[in-house]
C-alpha cells in the first residue's frame, strides 16, 4: 500500500524513489511484522488463555505432559503480522503476492478448523486427514490453475546443476507443483513436535527464498547465474521478508520453554507457502535441500509406518517423528532443537551454493 501511493510521488519528492526498490521494503516489511508480533504477542497469548485454547498433550511423550494447555494456534499471530505488514509494503497490484497470500490463509483455514475441532473435542482428532488433504489439495490446485493463466510463467522444470536441462513437463507441471506444496506443508506439520522446532528451519526457508525470488526477478542476476527469469517474481521477495520477521516474532513466544505453540494453523500454512515459494522461483528441486530437516522427519515417519507394517510391529525408530526418536534416547529438547536448527542453517547455505554451480 505504501508503494502503491508514494512512489507515484517520488516524481515530485525524490526521497520517495527509496520505495521502488525490492530490497529496502522487503527489509522494512521484516522488521514491521517482527515489531507487530513482539507488540501483539503477550496480548494474544493471554486472548488464547482466556478462550481456554490449549494444547492437548498425547499421552506417549511423557515428557510433554507439563505442556498441557499451552495455548495452541499461535499461528493466527504470524498470519496477522504477515498479512498487515504485506499490505503496508508490497506493490499490490502484483499478482504473485496475492497467490502468495492466498496459499498462506487458503492454508491456514485448512489448519484453523483442524485446530478449533481438536479443542472442541479436547483430543487430537480434528479434521479427519481426507477431509485436510482434500482441503490442501483443493488449496494448492485453486492457486496452481491462476498461475498457470499467468503469461511470464512457464512450466519447465529447473534441475540444479544442469544449466541446459530444463524439461517442460506441461500439463505434468499441475500435479507436481501440487505435490510440491502439499507435501512440504506436511512436512513443516511433522516437524512442528518441540518448542521453536518447526519455525527455525521456517525462517532459514524463508531467508533463502527471499534470495533466490529476488533473483528470478531480476533479468541481469537471472542471466548470471543461469537460473530461470520470471518477470515481476521478485515483488515476492517482500513476502518473503514479512514471514521471516513474523516468523522470528512469532519464535520469541514459541522459544523453549514455549509460552504457545502455532498449531496446524500455522504449520500448514508455513509449510504450503514455502512450497509455492519454491514453485514461483523454480527451484522446486532445490526445496529438497532447503526444507531437507522437513524431508528427513517427514522420512521417518514413511519409514517408521512401513517397517512397522512389514515386520508385524517392530519399529525401525523409538517413536516418529525423528525428534521424539532423540528424545526417548534421552536427548535434553533444547539440545535437539538447536542441533536441527544447525542442520537447518547448514542445508539454507547448501542450498544457497547452488546458485553459482551450473
Amino acid at each position: 500500500m505504501l508503494y502503491n501511493l508514494l512512489y507515484p510521488l517520488s516524481t515530485e519528492f525524490s526521497v520517495l524513489n527509496v520505495f521502488r526498490y525490492i530490497t529496502f521494503r522487503s527489509v522494512w516489511a521484516l522488521l514491521t511484522a517482527l515489531i507487530i508480533s513482539i507488540f501483539v504477542g503477550p496480548w494474544f497469548i493471554n486472548f488464547l488463555k482466556r478462550l481456554k485454547f490449549g494444547q492437548f498433550i498425547q499421552e506417549d511423550v511423557t515428557a510433554h505432559l507439563e505442556k498441557a494447555g499451552t495455548p495452541t494456534m499461535g499461528g493466527l499471530l504470524i498470519a496477522f503480522a504477515l498479512g498487515v505488514s504485506v499490505l503496508l509494503w508490497a506493490d499490490l497490484t502484483n499478482p504473485y503476492i496475492w497467490l502468495s497470500m492466498l496459499v498462506f490463509f487458503g492454508f491456514g483455514a485448512v489448519g484453523l478448523l483442524d485446530d478449533y475441532l481438536k479443542i472442541l473435542r479436547q483430543n487430537n482428532k480434528g479434521l479427519s486427514v481426507k477431509a485436510k488433504f482434500f482441503g490442501q489439495v483443493a488449496v494448492a490446485v485453486l492457486v496452481m490453475s491462476v498461475l498457470f493463466m499467468l503469461p511470464a510463467y512457464s512450466t519447465q522444470l529447473s534441475v540444479p546443476f544442469f544449466k541446459n536441462f530444463t524439461p517442460d513437463l506441461g500439463w505434468l507441471y499441475l500435479p507436481f507443483a501440487v505435490i510440491v506444496i502439499v507435501g512440504t506443508s506436511n512436512g513443516v506439520n511433522l516437524t512442528d513436535g518441540l518448542d521453536g522446532l518447526a519455525i527455525g528451519p521456517t525462517i532459514v526457508a524463508g531467508m533463502c527464498f527471499a534470495v533466490f525470488i529476488y533473483v528470478a526477478g531480476n533479468a541481469n542476476m537471472a542471466s548470471y547465474l543461469q537460473v530461470a527469469h520470471v518477470p515481476g517474481v521478485g515483488e515476492a521477495a517482500v513476502f518473503c521478508g514479512a514471514l521471516v520477521g513474523a516468523s522470528l516474532g512469532f519464535l520469541w513466544f514459541n522459544a523453549y520453554p514455549a509460552q504457545m505453540f502455532m498449531g496446524d494453523v500455522g504449520s500448514l500454512s508455513l509449510g504450503g507457502v514455502l512450497g509455492f515459494l519454491s514453485v514461483l522461483c523454480k527451484q522446486e528441486m532445490i526445496l529438497l535441500v532447503v526444507g531437507g530437516l522437513f524431508v528427513v522427519e517427514t522420512l521417518s515417519v514413511i519409514v517408521q509406518v512401513g517397517y512397522f507394517k512389514f515386520t508385524g510391529g517392530k519399529r525401525f525408530f523409538r517413536m516418529a517423528p525423528l525428534h521424539h526418536h532423540f528424545e526417548l534416547k534421552g536427548t535434553p529438547e533444547s539440545k535437539i532443537i538447536i542441533r536441527f536448527w544447525i542442520t537447518s542453517a547448514l542445508l539454507g547455505l547448501a542450498a544457497l551454493s547452488v546458485l553459482k554451480l551450473r
